[in-house]
């Protein structure tokens, strides 16, 4: 009975009857296989998870700051760690703004015989921040000193084939033609006027005439027109009396695209070289005065100020996409302490926000000798920089070349870019496309490299010849070049010193050009050969150049003198006159080129060089005319305001 009442217990707790008689998995123990799978569907979720989250949350901020900037701060981490940046994300660069050209309807007057012919002709107004992202895929010359100095041999005069800016507007093409004015007798017999009767008569009589057809033809009277009605000819000269204004006939052209239709992120570096408002530092700087406006109201109201003092600096992040530049961030620093900044929100609002990752820009905004360029960008060198910003902003590689030309004096071509490096040019087209052609001519330049402002302006003389001069009337071509080895390398100057053969100080009476064997050496300035040969005085293969105003100019040491340079023979400013060597009382290949005035040797490289030509009398008022036209259509300031900028 106990073992009856015992089973009837244990019943349902037996283990269960398998088929293939394995005995079933004990509670306790641990499926390796369900544990596996687990752990696999928990990670497989999370991964799922993950991506979903990312995906709905992708490219979402609270502020609108580009990663860009980020990436950029962190390019040097991200390199450590072997992780390649995507390609949507660009390093900060210098911005090229819309507004930085302008294509303008201008009256030009051109001389045709004894007739003057005013047209109007379109004219491309650029302004151009030479480190911005220039692209071109039009091929330029490499950097070459020698053909940049040398003379332009067998090239014709540049002819105005553009003319002069005209002091008033036209609507079409009007010839100008000048007499004398006749102060002797008429040769004409005139009869005597009419009297108030006879007009009156006249009038009445022909009044049903009036009109052709249809079409009334006198439409505004200044007395009763029906004084002039009568009982056989009841004329009613008002009928019809109607005026309709007609819209000028026009053309509005597309604006031309002159970026990729691609966002894009820049920074843009303004600083403050005297107390200005922010919105003035914008307007100059080229914003539209209402962006420009808009933002200085934001940013002052959590700057404390309308205004920025001397040595502030004004960072403005910009996104571009085609013709279109959209401000969404701010940043006013002093010096490279930082004071505020705003950005744009998800609602469009500009509000208060982080300091973004600092760029070497702001620190060298001031700094005119640093060779520092933005983080994460390489800047090109200047001669790079002048021709991809020009090539790109529509002008002709000729075009270019005469810029790089009158800029060499002046200019250090191979010399990295700053980011303030600026370049203004206007200069006539074709179209309104703003592209030069071949018959387009530069009008102005204004270059500005640190501090230093260049400014020329083209004009023709008198005597039809055509020139480029500064805002004073002189020429901008040097008298005389500092360097008659655009390839040398500056070894030993003017003074005193130990002379490396003789072993006693001596007075070096020049400045020496170190420079391989047969590196072409030019003429430093127009002038006639004096003297061309052996000199036995230790200077070796000798020519000196007589030049005007008592200026010689002495070229030594020279392994061989060009063709044709001879006493008395004529050279040209940068004309091939010999080639470098080492001939006479000399170490190693190099020029030593002395300058020597009214009989006195001087350092070639202190002395204060006169300009070229200058203008006088008629042809200076007729240049400080056309200059300030030029001036008035460009809404130029003086030279010694934009350098204080």
């Amino acid at each position: 009975m106990m073992t009856e009442k015992m089973m009837i217990r244990s019943l349902g707790n037996e283990p269960p009857l398998l088929a293939d008689g394995r005995r079933a998995p004990d509670r306790r123990e641990v499926s390796l296989r369900w544990l596996s799978g687990t752990f696999l569907t928990g990670i497989t979720s999370s991964v799922l998870m993950g991506v979903a989250l990312f995906a709905a949350l992708d490219g979402r901020q609270q502020l609108a700051i580009p990663a860009e900037a980020y990436a950029s701060a962190n390019a040097d981490a991200l390199a450590d760690t072997g992780v390649t940046r995507g390609d949507r994300l660009i390093a900060p660069a210098i911005a090229a703004k819309p507004s930085d050209r302008a294509i303008m309807e201008v009256s030009t007057v051109v001389h045709d015989g004894d007739k003057e012919v005013v047209r109007r002709q379109p004219f491309s107004h650029v302004k151009m921040r030479l480190a911005a992202n220039h692209v071109t895929t039009e091929d330029y010359p490499d950097f070459d000193a020698l053909a940049i100095f040398s003379a332009d041999e067998g090239q014709p005069a540049p002819a105005a084939r553009t003319g002069a800016i005209y002091g008033s507007d036209v609507e079409s093409e009007v010839s100008l033609k000048t007499i004398a004015f006749p102060t002797g007798k008429s040769e004409f017999q005139t009869l005597p006027g009419m009297t108030l009767d006879e007009i009156e008569e006249n009038v009445r009589s022909n009044g049903s005439a009036l009109t052709d057809g249809t079409t009334q033809v006198s439409a505004l009277y200044y007395v009763d027109p029906q004084r002039f009605s009568n009982e056989d000819n009841d004329i009613d000269l008002t009928s019809g009396l109607s005026a309709r204004v007609l819209e000028q006939n026009m053309t509005v052209s597309a604006p031309e695209s002159i970026t990729p239709e691609t966002e894009e992120f820049a920074d843009d570096i303004i600083p403050a070289r005297q107390d200005v408002t922010i919105a003035k530092a914008l307007i100059d700087s080229g914003y539209p005065e209402p962006q420009a406006k808009m933002l200085a109201a934001n940013l002052s109201a959590l700057f404390g100020s309308e205004e920025l003092s001397k040595g502030d600096v004004l960072r403005i992040g910009i996104i571009q996409k085609g013709e279109q530049a959209r401000l969404i961030r701010a940043s006013v620093y002093r010096g490279t302490r930082h004071l505020v900044t705003i950005a744009l929100d998800d609602k469009n609002r500009f509000v208060q926000a982080s300091e973004p990752p600092m760029l070497d820009a702001v620190a060298t905004a001031f700094d005119d000798n640093s060779q520092s360029v933005p983080a994460g960008q390489n800047l090109p060198s200047v001669y790079d920089g002048i021709y991809r910003a020009s090539l790109s902003y529509g002008m002709t590689k000729e075009m270019t070349a005469l810029i790089i030309k009158l800029l060499a004096a002046n200019v250090d071509f191979q010399a990295q870019l700053r980011p303030t490096d600026f370049l203004e040019a206007f200069f006539s087209v074709a179209d309104s496309s703003g592209r030069a052609t071949a018959d387009s001519e530069l009008l102005y330049v204004n270059a500005r490299f640190g501090d230093t402002v260049t400014r020329f302006y083209r004009f023709q003389d008198p005597d039809g010849n055509v020139d480029y001069f500064d805002q004073d009337g002189k020429s901008i071509r040097q008298f005389l070049l500092r360097n008659p080895v655009p390839n040398g390398i500056f070894k030993s100057g003017f003074g005193m010193r130990r002379h490396p053969i003789l072993g006693f100080a001596r007075m070096h009476t020049g400045v020496d050009w170190a420079a391989p064997r047969g590196t072409a050496i030019i003429a430093t300035g127009n002038g006639t050969v004096e003297k061309a040969g052996w000199d036995s005085g230790g200077y070796g293969n000798q020519t000196i150049v007589r030049h005007a105003n008592g200026y010689e100019s002495s070229y030594n040491h020279q392994s061989a003198i060009a063709k044709g340079i001879v006493p008395g023979a004529k050279v040209r400013q940068g004309q091939v006159i010999g080639w470098v060597g080492t001939t006479g009382e000399s170490t190693g290949p190099h020029l030593h080129y002395e300058l020597i005035v009214n009989g006195t040797k001087v350092d070639p490289l202190r002395i204060r060089l006169p300009g070229g030509k200058s203008l006088d009398g008629d042809a200076l008022a007729k240049f400080e005319d056309e200059r300030k036209r030029i001036d008035t259509l460009l809404n130029n300031q003086p030279v010694d305001q934009v350098a204080s900028k």
